[in-house]
């Protein structure tokens, strides 16, 4: 979640969404996302909206986060009955930040709790917390298992202690293989997140860390290109020379070997960075992000998407108790998506699946360009000739260059 929160209309101060937003939304998932703004330490790499407990304080403590959450909850369903939505129980929850687990683990219990005596459950539903390796014991993971969460996402990022320093991580790399057991032994689902491209990182570190991860045997993993955001430590680093630029032909480089171990041990893309050992495995929540289904963002600088209406909260965690204690809507604004938008956005989103994107879906000039891609070896021709568009290897490489052919003149 960038910290920096887009332009758009002012929203109103109760919430109140336009008709458009409840069309066809009972054939549409509902899902719900609850930002934890609270880190131990801000990462050098990092633009996202959080904070160390040392710039916090009154409402917007981590002591009284859950309940100020919980208050959204509350305001959440309130605005989705009297905007005429219907009754949906929620498909997947998503605990992301920041650190989730820095938060009590009843507290994020808690949190999960209200959304489902508000919403219901449904049968099967995900429900994943983000969680960095030296933020979790095995009582913690235990009782957030035993209060229906399913599945938990380390931030590992890498296997090599000086990889780890520039990125500012906190734990040690022995630490990993202890929690995905503790998660394990809990009945919990587990996902490590990787990040290459670090400066200093060469090829066989990369090589050192995805071995390493696969050797836990993860449900999923999440590989992610390093993107130097202005304002970071890293960048500010770089600027002054301190560690080297970053390069496009080492990240490719990386990909590709991250795609041919990660495939080799058994686990398959279904999204340009992602990789699950089954179908089932999956994130279901991040998929009904790419799918646009509709999602309440709880948190600070969190945003929401329900039928075409996306708005975003305001960032900080004191504007943001601020608002909900004064019983006003803590979005800092939205936008109506009109139908072109909501097309290329699709364009843009499900051309990144391994599931692939309809040629029906793109503009007569994207129908155009389908012969392009398949000449230049972009996507897989059987694929497009059923009328599908699916990524290659090379595709999937060159993915923002590939949508940006498919997108309307």
């Amino acid at each position: 979640m960038p910290s920096v929160l887009p332009l758009g209309d002012p929203a109103p101060s109760d919430g109140l969404l336009p008709l458009q937003a409840a069309d066809g939304a009972a054939n549409r998932a509902f899902g719900l996302y609850v930002h934890i703004p609270f880190c131990a330490v801000r990462c050098g790499y990092c633009d996202f909206n959080t904070y160390t407990a040392t710039e916090l304080g009154g409402g917007a403590s981590q002591d009284a986060y859950a309940s100020t959450a919980i208050s959204e909850v509350d305001f959440a369903a309130r605005v989705l009955e009297e905007s005429g939505l219907p009754a949906r129980r929620l498909s997947t929850v998503f605990f992301g930040g920041g650190t989730p687990t820095l938060l009590p683990a009843e507290d994020l219990a808690r949190i999960l709790r209200a959304a489902i005596d508000t919403w219901g459950i449904e049968p099967g539903a995900e429900v994943t917390t983000e969680a960095n390796p030296d933020s979790v014991t095995p009582e913690s993971l235990q009782l957030l298992a035993d209060a229906g969460f399913t599945r938990v996402s380390f931030g590992m990022q890498s296997a090599v202690p000086h990889v780890l320093k520039v990125l500012d991580r906190t734990h040690t790399p022995s630490r990993v293989p202890l929690v995905v057991q503790w998660a394990r032994d809990a009945g919990l689902a587990v996902s490590l997140d990787l990040i290459y491209g670090t400066p200093g990182e060469s090829l066989e570190d990369w090589r050192f860390s995805l071995e390493t991860a696969l050797s836990y045997k993860p449900d999923h993993i999440s590989a992610y290109a390093l993107i130097i955001e202005d304002g970071t430590k890293l960048a500010a680093q770089i600027r002054r020379g301190e560690v080297p630029e970053i390069d496009d032909d080492d990240h490719a480089d990386k990909y590709e070997l991250a795609d041919r171990m990660i495939s080799d041990a058994g686990l398959h893309w279904y999204e340009v960075s992602n990789w699950s050992a089954t179908a089932e495995q999956a994130c279901r929540h991040n998929l009904a992000y790419w799918r646009g289904d509709d999602w309440w963002g709880i948190g600070p600088g969190a945003h929401s998407h329900v039928g075409g209406v996306r708005w975003w909260n305001v960032k900080h965690p004191t504007a943001y108790a601020g608002r909900l204690g004064s019983g006003a809507s803590p979005a800092a604004g939205r936008e109506t998506l009109d139908a072109e938008t909501r097309g290329v956005e699709k364009v843009m989103l499900e051309a990144r699946l391994s599931s692939g994107l309809e040629t029906a879906a793109l503009s007569p000039s994207g129908r155009k360009a389908v012969a392009g891609l398949i000449a230049d070896g972009l996507v897989v021709p059987e694929d497009a000739f059923r009328g599908r568009l699916v990524l290659t290897l090379k595709g999937r490489l060159l993915a923002d260059a590939v949508v940006r052919r498919l997108l309307p003149d």
